[in-house]
């Protein structure tokens, strides 16, 4: 199969590499610079413990990218904020599936949605999806054991992905809900920033020497639950499955992202507890946390149907500057007894 990805960021890196021993594969990096580094030295900054296969191809130039993959698949592997560019230019009848996890800026749409609006104004009939699930760049490219989610109402093009990256090393299942997959893929980072706020704000403690009343591990542990009680508020409110959010791109997604040290978002949230301002954060960081872009987005869809989404109004409070992160867990602590279901 000829594959093309969309992106040279560590997602994208990370696949090209596991696919890359068993299919003709292309890797397209928007920055030619970028790309001719990697052809000389066959690493990704993004990982730079990770060799690039010989077989690797490697290219800034978009047109080629689309071509060696007209009858195979492309996967789009930017940030969220590009994804609109990337289905744009896809030509027509292609299968696509992106790895890019939130809502637009702006729109407020998931990528199912962009991909919707796209069609009727190109005219185009793409084939679309999302292959999503727990899963840290670094320990794909390592060939750990992975598993994922290819979701799409195609069923054959979820198929497809099970039949090009299914390995020893890499389980993928299939699923014919992109709704409740996309909405466990943005709403989880939201909530990683803030379990990594609870968690700094332990550590913080601790370092001071007795916790006292900081949060700890049960804090944690209400947060993630909690969190996922959010998350499947929305996705019934958006039209996705509830069974959907107790799989990979729901519990699975959230646990890692919540609770992984590689997790940007988690790091966001332990940042945000030492004090340090969200601009000098998102600069150290080196890398896109989409958390902090789809919280304001996943609050605003929330509202507009109607759903509570404490945890969620929390984080964007912290993330505006309205609220400290002590004083969002105490807000949230604070909130009248009700029934959990």
């Amino acid at each position: 199969m000829k594959i093309s990805i969309l992106g040279a960021g560590a997602w994208g890196t990370a696949l090209a590499v596991q696919a890359a021993a068993r299919h003709e594969v292309l890797l397209w990096a928007r920055s030619p610079s970028a790309a001719a580094e990697m052809q000389a030295s066959r690493r990704n900054s993004y990982l730079p413990e990770t060799e690039l296969p010989a077989a690797l191809q490697i290219s800034a130039d978009l047109p080629q990218a689309m071509a060696h993959a007209a009858e195979g698949l492309i996967i789009i592997a930017t940030p969220m904020a590009a994804l609109r560019e990337m289905l744009g230019q896809l030509p027509a009848g292609s299968r696509c599936l992106w790895l890019c996890k939130g809502f637009e800026a702006g729109s407020g749409l998931l990528g199912h949605e962009i991909a919707r609006e796209l069609q009727p104004q190109s005219g185009k009939a793409l084939r679309v999806g999302i292959l999503s699930g727990p899963s840290f760049a670094q320990e794909v490219a390592a060939d750990q054991p992975t598993a994922l989610v290819a979701a799409s109402e195609d069923e054959a093009l979820a198929q497809a992905a099970v039949n090009i990256f299914h390995s020893e090393r890499l389980r993928i299942y299939t699923s014919n809900d992109p709704v409740g997959v996309e909405v466990g893929g943005a709403v989880k980072n939201v909530m990683a920033i803030a379990v990594g706020i609870a968690d700094g704000l332990r550590l913080a403690a601790e370092a001071k020497g007795p916790v006292g009343s900081a949060p700890g591990l049960n804090a944690r542990a209400a947060l993630i639950t909690r969190g996922l009680a959010e998350m499947l508020r929305l996705g019934l409110a958006l039209g996705a499955r509830s069974e959907t959010f107790m799989g990979l791109s729901g519990m699975g997604d959230l646990v890692l992202t919540a609770t992984g040290d590689l997790s940007r978002n988690r790091r966001v949230g332990l940042m945000l507890a030492q004090g340090l301002p969200l601009a000098q954060i998102l600069v150290d960081l080196g890398h896109v946390a989409e958390g902090v872009y789809s919280a304001p987005t996943v609050l605003a869809r929330a509202r507009a149907k109607g759903v509570d989404m404490p945890i969620t109004e929390a984080v964007v409070a912290v993330l505006e500057g309205r609220l400290s992160p002590a004083a969002a867990v105490d807000l949230l602590m604070g909130r009248r007894a009700r029934a959990e279901h």
